[in-house]
């Protein structure tokens, strides 16, 4: 299992840029350097680490090459979206098609995606931790799994050609938001390279209480997962008002127990990777290397 460094927060002084994308070249050296030696062993990027789709060969293998110059890849390329909404079908098809063809040229092996919805946020249900969520499996219709598995079977064959593995996220304001509805989606997309990134933060977050545990969602999804997620929250239930709020903290600080979770999907016989989706706001590195350490630890006890 390798560690993939899932950021969401890339400052690096002088860059204040954008959290989502590397830093700037200026400081990217630097910070690339520090990234490894907290012991992350890779990325996880998307298109725009090399300015979007239109990128040339030769600009993402500069980048491969960058990577590799400080001991990293990339592991991961984010893409995509969902098919449940018909205005965004096309869209979405082609920013899946274009994450898949990058991630076989950055050699990366896997390519995660939600299959979600935009929301309508003057509208309940479109942030977390309320009692309703715009989107979401309980509110989907067995039409909408029909025509998201019928274009991933055709995306499947996409990544299969390229070498490729198509993980699907469960995620808040999707229709798969649960361990039932990703199984569900799964079983009707029915091809060996797709397979269920069990991101249990979202899971907890997706509704002011949850569905289901941590624990009853990994044992129920380790077997079929591609890739795997990992951020921690702390739970503020405030029942009085029907919401909860959400803390984000690194991994051995909140509420999800990691050590059940590692221990769940080693037993499965998990083969992917396993991202620390990273801590938004302070000094991201200090928290995020925390996590990495003691996800570290727990693989090497666990092994």
């Amino acid at each position: 299992m390798k560690f993939v460094y899932a950021f969401r927060r890339s400052v690096h002084h002088p860059y204040v840029g954008d959290n989502w994308n590397l830093p700037g070249r200026d400081v990217r050296a630097g910070w690339l350097k520090k990234v490894r030696s907290l012991g992350f062993d890779g990325l996880e990027l998307s298109n725009a680490a090399v300015g979007g789709p239109n990128a040339s060969a030769d600009q993402i293998r500069e980048l491969r090459s960058e990577l590799a110059d400080h001991g990293l890849s990339c592991l991961c390329v984010r893409g995509g979206g969902g098919f449940a909404n018909p205005r965004s079908i096309r869209g979405n098809r082609k920013k899946l098609e274009e994450a898949i063809r990058f991630a076989a040229q950055i050699g990366s092996p896997v390519m995660n995606t939600t299959v979600g919805s935009s929301v309508v946020t003057s509208l309940p249900g479109n942030f977390t931790g309320e009692p309703t969520s715009q989107g979401s499996s309980r509110d989907a219709h067995q039409s909408d799994y029909e025509v998201t598995a019928a274009a991933f079977r055709e995306l499947a064959k996409i990544a299969a050609d390229e070498g490729v593995d198509i993980s699907i996220e469960v995620h808040q304001h999707s229709i798969v938001d649960n361990s039932w509805s990703a199984l569900h989606l799964l079983d009707m997309i029915d091809r060996p390279n797709v397979g269920i990134n069990p991101d249990l933060g979202n899971i907890i977050w997706v509704y002011d209480v949850p569905e289901e545990s941590s624990e009853q969602a990994i044992t129920a999804l380790a077997t079929r997962s591609k890739y795997w997620h990992c951020k921690n929250l702390k739970r503020v239930h405030i029942p009085e008002n029907k919401h909860t709020i959400f803390l984000r903290v690194p991994l051995p600080d909140g509420d999800i127990d990691y050590r059940f979770a590692m221990s769940e999907m080693v037993a499965a016989g998990y083969q992917g990777d396993m991202a620390i989706e990273g801590m938004q706001l302070g000094d991201h590195l200090t928290g995020d290397g925390h996590s990495v350490a003691y996800a570290r630890e727990l693989l090497a006890e666990l092994q």
